[in-house]
């Protein structure tokens, strides 16, 4: 009498050890994802050979290309700019803004944020990406 063997071979994937690892791949995207932007409003700013940085406590002033105005991530309506960096700088020894503008805003958008900084006394300085060569 001859008996027949049943060894069959079935294909399993071992999964217990997945939703560890797309837990870990998952944490790690949304850490560095907020590491690497800290600005939220995207906005593609002029290009520049030369750079500089500055090692001071500062201002963020964002203009998008629908000339919408942000302190700080905060939108604020141009009427209210003035005032709203008045207060926003009151407890700095020396008000420095950085401001991001669009290049395809016009230079007069530029000057009217920057006659701001000027009839309060306060720092305008110019974001630029540097130009890679």
């Amino acid at each position: 009498m001859t008996f027949k063997r049943r060894n069959e071979f079935h294909a399993e994937v071992a999964t217990s050890s997945l939703n560890d690892i797309m837990f870990f791949l998952l944490l790690f995207f949304l850490i560095i994802s907020t590491v690497t932007n800290p600005n939220v409003i995207k906005l593609l700013l002029p290009k520049s050979k030369a750079s500089q940085t500055l090692s001071k406590q500062t201002l963020s002033l964002t203009v998008t290309s629908t000339k919408q105005y942000y302190i700080n991530q905060k939108e604020i309506p141009f009427s209210r700019l003035e005032a709203e960096l008045i207060k926003a700088c009151a407890g700095m020894p020396e008000p420095t803004v950085v401001l991001r503008l669009p290049p395809n805003l016009t230079i007069q958008d530029l000057v009217d944020v920057m006659q701001l900084g000027a009839k309060n006394k306060i720092k305008m300085v110019l974001a630029t990406e540097k130009i890679k060569v």
